[in-house]
């Protein structure tokens, strides 16, 4: 059925959730799994100042670093449940956008992530990335919550 699952990771601990569910899919399946996180640019807006090299370097050294832990930590639980797992990390790019190329760019047939279920106002202001990749996937996604 899936032969290649793509698990995506904030690192956060509802996204664990979707980590576990995804690794036991995968487990059941007999399928490989490919771990991503995303991070995006250094934040910027139109009245920002213009940030100094520094402070993106540091940025960017910080992004890697949490990435390197957040995919460290999905490889380590597909290992103890015997799934082959390979690690992405895409940069500079929306979290919806860096999943959507992570699936294709991997030959991946099956994308799970988590939602945090915002509403109203707060998900209008944060948006839902977890809607966008819904709603422009042409893969089949599995949403946990």
């Amino acid at each position: 059925m899936f032969r290649n699952v793509l698990i995506a990771s904030d690192g956060s601990e509802l996204a664990q959730k979707a980590v576990a569910n995804g690794l036991a899919l995968a487990k059941a399946l007999g399928a490989k799994v490919t771990a991503v996180t995303v991070t995006d640019m250094y934040p910027t807006g139109p009245y920002s100042p213009i940030p100094l090299p520094s402070i993106i370097e540091h940025y960017e050294a910080s992004a890697a670093l949490s990435a390197a832990n957040i995919l460290a930590a999905v490889s380590d639980a597909a290992t103890k449940l015997g799934v082959p797992c390979a690690t992405v990390h895409v940069k500079d790019q929306r979290p919806a956008e860096g999943i959507l190329d992570a699936a294709s760019g991997n030959g991946c047939d099956l994308i799970v992530l988590a939602s945090h279920g915002r509403r109203g106002m707060e998900r209008l202001l944060l948006g839902s990335q977890a809607q966008e990749v819904v709603t422009l996937s042409t893969l089949p996604v599995l949403i946990c919550r």
